[in-house]
């Protein structure tokens, strides 16, 4: 797990993207500008909740979340997401 130093509030959730496919399932590779964003990624941090809404989500699990969901961060030197949880679509 990476320890970063940054504690999301509320109902926020610290996503590290999985990388992006290079290749296919058939095996045919794929050029750089016809990769897509990925839309899986590892749990990093999460907030507290809100008195409304738990989190169900928590640190190490995977999860699936839309293609434009979240903010784009650079920590460390190293690409995250923030976002609400409520943009996660699956945990996988």
């Amino acid at each position: 797990m990476a320890k970063v130093k940054i504690k999301p509030l509320a109902d926020r959730v610290l996503i590290e993207p999985m990388a992006a496919e290079t290749k296919t399932a058939s095996g045919i590779y794929i050029p750089d500008t016809a990769k897509e964003k990925p839309q899986k990624g590892k749990v990093i941090a999460v907030g507290p909740g809100t008195k409304d809404e738990q989190i169900t989500v928590k640190i190490g699990d995977t999860v699936l979340y839309g293609k434009y969901a979240g903010t784009e961060l650079k920590l460390e030197g190293k690409d995250y997401l923030m976002m609400r949880e409520s943009d996660i679509l699956a945990i996988i």
